[in-house]
């Protein structure tokens, strides 16, 4: 993944924001150990940034579809409330067996629920309703999990999606998975729906407010 932000600039960002705790520490190091695509995983400085939403809204239900090994879900777990309930979505039955590991040596990790398969299809079968999304699974059904996600959540609702930068390449896209992701950050901006915002955190941030 090549960086938005210069690799001195984001470090600076880390060493001044709250630090990960050694679980997950620990999980990133398996990550990157052990995984093909360990860059998949969100970093210290977006997992901070992902709890401090999951306070600042006060949310209680989120839905995120990507779960890699378990680290979004875990840190955004943590600042729910002891009875707040995250359900995760992924295809992968390896990598997620690291996300249930961790999971359960935390105490956070009760709050999570894992659901494997085709999340296209998984969605179909979750009743909302949500006050946080997080999508960050394969880009191009993007369009497709926002407009499955959009029913299960409410006025107030917080989206968060990830890598809508792709490193760039947006700005000239060659390939299918740069036009789908082109043309979902045309779809968000486009929907009455929600208020956005994009952010050049790591590979690319939007936030968008559900009306």
């Amino acid at each position: 993944m090549k960086r938005i932000v210069p690799k001195k600039i984001e470090r600076y960002c880390a060493e001044n924001t709250i630090p990960e705790s050694q679980l997950l520490r620990q999980l990133v190091s398996e990550t990157y150990a052990s995984t093909e695509f360990p860059e998949m995983q969100i970093g210290h400085l977006e997992g901070a940034f992902l709890r401090m939403l999951v306070r600042l809204i006060s949310a209680k239900r989120i839905l995120e579809l990507g779960t890699f090994t378990g680290y979004s879900a875990l840190v955004m777990a943590e600042a729910l409330p002891e009875d707040g309930k995250l359900i995760t979505c992924d295809i992968d039955p390896d990598v997620t067996e690291i996300a249930k590991r961790y999971w359960s040596r935390s105490p956070h990790g009760k709050k999570i629920e894992l659901k494997l398969g085709n999340a296209l299809e998984t969605l179909k079968t979750i009743e909302g309703s949500f006050d946080m999304v997080f999508i960050d699974a394969d880009k191009e059904n993007y369009i497709n999990y926002w407009e499955l996600c959009m029913p299960k959540t409410h006025s107030g609702s917080l989206f968060i999606v990830d890598n809508v930068l792709w490193s760039g390449s947006v700005l000239d896209p060659k390939n299918e998975t740069d036009m789908a992701i082109a043309a979902f950050n045309r779809h968000v901006y486009e929907d009455k729906r929600v208020e956005v915002v994009m952010l050049p955190v790591r590979d690319g941030v939007t936030l968008a407010w559900r009306l």
